[in-house]
């Protein structure tokens, strides 16, 4: 999925009263993202099946950040927004996320980040609970 690059972290936060909150800008992007992700699950005939598999598995998050510049912004200063963004429209705890993949792409003319949200290849186990089993009785 393509979207917009995040706002750089120092756009993400506003100090209100003495806390750290996310700013209108940090607003308005995770609002886009869940907008862009309800367009893109309504076309998916298979997204029931999706959902599921997302919602019952560990997760691994890959993002393609295609910068105007290599060296302007750091390459984690867009991860947790975007995470956040997308875990929140999907209605997932962002906790379930146990490997992240970032690349930096120079992209000068139109930057913008790749992402992709998949079961984990490495941790292939569900998180669904387990039944419980009861045990033979001790005679």
């Amino acid at each position: 999925m393509s979207l917009p690059v995040p706002p750089s972290i120092n756009h993400q936060y506003a100090t209100v009263n003495g806390r750290r909150v996310l700013s209108a800008v940090g607003r308005q992007y995770k609002a886009f993202v869940a907008q862009q992700i309800l367009v893109l699950l309504a076309r998916l005939p298979q997204r029931e099946a999706l959902l599921r598999s997302l919602h019952a598995h560990y997760l691994a998050l890959s993002i393609h950040f295609h910068f105007r510049s290599p060296l302007r912004r750091d390459l984690d200063s867009g991860l947790k927004i975007t995470q956040d963004a997308l875990c929140e429209a999907l209605g997932i705890n962002d906790n379930r996320v146990v490997e992240i993949h970032l690349h930096k792409v120079l992209s000068v003319k139109h930057p913008y980040i790749e992402v992709s949200l998949c079961p984990s290849a490495t941790h292939q186990a569900s998180i669904l609970p387990r039944p419980k089993r009861t045990a033979p009785p001790r005679g």
